[in-house]
């Protein structure tokens, strides 16, 4: 058999007709967006937005894309030019596209100057964030930076040889100043809480624990608007590899498979300039606090409450456990009665259809969202996803019984240990702790008990608040007793 040629600039040519492809000249575009962690998410996301600016005309948007840990995806994509697949997947069938807005790749460990060297070009008007929310090094109780985090650590005592996001970011801001250019709009698109307000935080704080003025500097001129994303973006296979083959005739080392839907709602608050995402499908608002809290909330808390449930329950993919009895009432149940009455209005959007259109993309089949890679980074996401959720319950003194039921299912989850007995590959910043914390804990109240003090994540409230104490626990007493797919079979 013949080998496959490999997806590259010289070969977009022989393309099928039915794949898109770049129809512009990628030589012409500048680096205007240094982005840090160049993922899945932003490649199926961001880049894909920022290549119609780019095949509309605007050829100031290029995309220099940085890994801040590992070289796997510069060795995937340099080879090709930079270039990879999108494949858009649903029960209705596919459709493929070839993504040309990524011109460059860096690998921050490699070459730790060129990286600052492209933040300090004054072409560079926006540098963004796909960095996950560990890569904040912060505090996620309580949205702080992490003075003790072993990079911050490091970076405020080698700040020209940075390893974190933030430290990358001061020292480029830092050689800016100095240079007399102009500064960058910061731009984080993780699922954070008030994310643009977040990352200034923790910016602004470490640049204080460097240098008080350029602490200030970084209030008065820097920009950090707050953004909201949203599109399931699940790992790539090696199925889906050979699916992207026999689609476009070419060998694609890293293509990302997606589903149709795609959002994207950002603060408009560029004093840099910014590309006309607009003219693609970008909202850009004043405040995007309420569209992040719905889609935090709604979408990611009910992912992770089927992930963890769901993985207990033996199910492989998200539309596995949407199929499951129970599931599919637990989360529209517990997104009408628990949810909802917690987010602020949205004036003219219609949230009844937003959520059934949520539960239609979980139930995607085509769209192979394993729970285990939904369930990693737990100790990062649950005060976001379930936890504040459960917090405005409190508050309100309305019940919160199935947001419970997916905490109890996360502590479940983090004893490493399944149902059947076999070893579960937790994940997680915190999984030496976790594992050490649960360790011979067997009974519901010695499992709740060893994880319930850890304030990075449950904060110093929640462990002192009898009413969340025992609606968790004892809904991690039914899924020890029954397990978690007759108790989510018995939810009501």
């Amino acid at each position: 058999m013949t080998e496959q040629a490999r997806l590259s600039n010289a070969t977009l040519s022989s393309l099928p007709r039915e794949v898109t492809r770049p129809e512009y000249d990628r030589s012409r575009a500048k680096i205007g967006i240094v982005h840090l962690g160049i993922g899945a998410f932003h490649r199926a996301h961001q880049a894909v937005y920022t290549d119609s600016v780019l095949a509309g005309g605007d050829n100031d948007w290029g995309i220099l894309g940085v890994s801040l840990r590992s070289g796997d995806t510069r060795d995937a994509l340099e080879p090709q030019d930079g270039l990879y697949t999108v494949a858009t997947r649903s029960g209705n069938g596919d459709s493929f596209r070839v993504i040309g807005s990524i011109n460059r790749l860096l690998v921050a460990p490699e070459n730790t100057e060129a990286v600052l060297d492209a933040m300090v070009d004054a072409a560079a008007k926006i540098v963004s964030l796909t960095v996950t929310e560990k890569g904040y090094c912060y505090s996620p109780a309580s949205a702080s930076l992490d003075e003790s985090h072993p990079d911050i650590v490091h970076d405020l005592a080698n700040p020209t040889a940075p390893k974190s996001a933030i430290g990358f970011i001061v020292e480029a801001l830092s050689r800016r100043r100095a240079n007399g250019t102009e500064p960058f709009t910061l731009l984080s698109c993780d699922n954070l809480p008030a994310n643009g307000r977040t990352l200034q935080r923790v910016v602004t704080r470490f640049a204080e624990l460097r240098d008080p003025s350029l602490a200030d500097y970084i209030r008065e001129n820097i920009a950090f608007p707050s953004t909201m994303v949203d599109r399931i973006v699940p790992a790539t296979t090696d199925a889906d590899r050979a699916l992207t083959v026999a689609a476009t005739k070419l060998t694609d080392t890293w293509p990302i498979m997606t589903e149709p839907f795609s959002q994207w709602v950002v603060e408009d608050h560029f004093p840099a300039g910014r590309p006309a995402w607009e003219k693609f499908g970008v909202t850009f608002v004043d405040d995007v606090d309420a569209f992040e809290l719905m889609k935090l909330r709604l979408l990611n808390g009910s992912h992770s409450t089927l992930a963890y449930l769901g993985y207990l329950a033996g199910h492989e993919t998200v539309s596995d456990v949407m199929k499951a009895p129970g599931f599919n009432d637990l989360i529209e149940a517990m997104m009408d009665e628990e949810i909802s009455p917690t987010l602020p209005p949205l004036p003219g959007f219609d949230l009844a259809a937003y959520k059934t259109e949520l539960r239609e993309r979980f139930r995607n089949p085509a769209l192979r969202h394993r729970t285990w890679q939904i369930a990693m980074d737990g100790s990062q996401k649950l005060p976001q996803r379930l936890l504040n959720t459960i917090r405005k319950c409190i508050e309100s003194g309305s019940s919160f019984d199935r947001l419970a039921l997916g905490v109890a299912a996360w502590m479940r989850y983090v004893t490493g240990v399944s149902e059947t007995g076999a070893a579960i590959d937790v994940r997680d910043p915190l999984a030496a702790e976790l594992k050490s914390r649960t360790a011979k804990k067997n009974s519901a109240d010695e499992i709740f008990n060893a994880l319930i003090s850890m304030e990075q994540v449950f904060g110093d409230d929640l462990p002192a608040n009898n009413v969340f104490r025992r609606s968790v626990e004892a809904q991690l007493e039914k899924i020890l007793k029954h397990g978690a797919a007759e108790t989510v079979a018995k939810t009501t």
